[in-house]
């Protein structure tokens, strides 16, 4: 692609999310999500692959979907209270409603669908934006409305747990395992909104940084499916050793940082006399946990069938910035000591 272009695309996803951020009227957070949504389309479609075709259009139609019920819901808001601003939503029928426009729009069960499915079609990079960056906006509007329906809340969080973790099961390509990954810890992030926004927050970043350093790594040994990371031992031995460990955060094991939102999470279910559902959502981590260890197991236990000539391929300068990918590691794996820090901010 052009870099001009590239940069135009870019800079008008930064602006959406930013205008997202900034606004107070609901009709300026639409337009920022609208303009989130269009910049990244030619990104997606820019490998003329059928396959790639097909999941823009299946992303574009599902957030003009997740659009036009947002501002249906702001007007209905407007219409029966009087009030534009994000932060005055009183009635339960447009919060409820802007809830479910805003789940369609990160893909939280029951509207998860087209997540695993549209991230399969696109490339790591542009796949690695839509994991990343696209869930930035809706997630700020969220954090803003504050939903109080904590049955639709603690409904959509805990199916969505179960649903990451019982779709990525059988599966053999890494970016639906990612996606529904992305589902599952969108479901533990949408459980304690309503309790402790700011623990929200935190989790999102934590899933960004992981997400972030796992995408990386697969760009890194050009990898799509199972198959494919069971000859990265080869190509990357170092890098092939740190894999299980950053898999394994994104499952919430201690002493890596994944397990610090999990645990924490955790804990305030508890405090607000949840135990049930505290109880259903860790269980539901077990299954998301299977996967990550069957791709540990697969990438680092498990060799390619290979010819004595092809065991050790040609180890050619690569292309890739490393920089990146080594401080995305280091945070996925160290963060955990810095959870009095956390508890002290999530104290004020």
């Amino acid at each position: 692609m052009n870099p001009y272009i590239l940069a135009a695309l870019l800079f008008g996803m930064g602006l959406g999310t930013t205008i997202t951020f900034a606004s107070s009227h609901w009709l300026l957070a639409w337009m920022g999500l609208e303009m989130n949504t269009l910049a990244i389309i030619p990104l997606m479609a820019q490998y003329h692959h059928p396959r790639a075709v097909e999941a823009t259009t299946k992303y574009f139609l599902t957030q003009a979907t997740a659009a036009a019920v947002l501002l249906f819901a702001s007007t209905t808001n407007a219409w029966l209270t009087g009030q534009w601003d994000i932060q005055q939503m009183t009635h339960p029928l447009p919060i409820t409603l802007i809830t479910l426009a805003l789940a369609l729009k990160i893909g939280l069960v029951p509207t998860h669908s087209w997540l695993p499915e549209v991230l399969q079609g696109l490339d790591l990079t542009t796949g690695l934006i839509l994991s990343t960056w696209q869930k930035l906006a809706p997630f700020a509007l969220l954090l803003q409305i504050q939903p109080t329906n904590s049955t639709v809340l603690i409904a959509l969080g805990l199916a969505s747990t179960l649903v990451g973790g019982w779709g990525g099961l059988n599966q053999t390509q890494l970016r639906k395992i990612i996606a529904y990954s992305s589902i599952a810890h969108l479901g533990w992030m949408i459980l304690v909104l309503q309790f402790s926004p700011a623990l929200t927050l935190i989790t999102l970043l934590t899933y960004l940084v992981m997400t972030l350093s796992t995408f990386l790594v697969f760009k890194f040994n050009k990898s799509t499916s199972i198959n494919m990371l069971a000859a990265s031992w080869a190509k990357a031995p170092a890098l092939t050793t740190l894999t299980p460990l950053i898999l394994l955060s994104l499952g919430g094991l201690p002493p890596l940082t994944g397990f610090m939102p999990k645990w924490l999470i955790l804990q305030e279910l508890t405090k607000q006399d949840l135990v049930p559902t505290a109880t259903i959502a860790a269980m539901s981590a077990l299954l998301s946990l299977y996967f990550y260890l069957r791709l540990s197991y697969a990438m680092t236990l498990t060799m390619s069938p290979n010819n004595l000539t092809g065991m050790t391929p040609w180890r050619l300068q690569h292309s890739q910035l490393t920089m990146p990918l080594a401080l995305a590691t280091a945070t996925t794996l160290l963060l955990l000591p810095l959870t009095p820090a956390v508890l002290t901010l999530l104290a004020h």
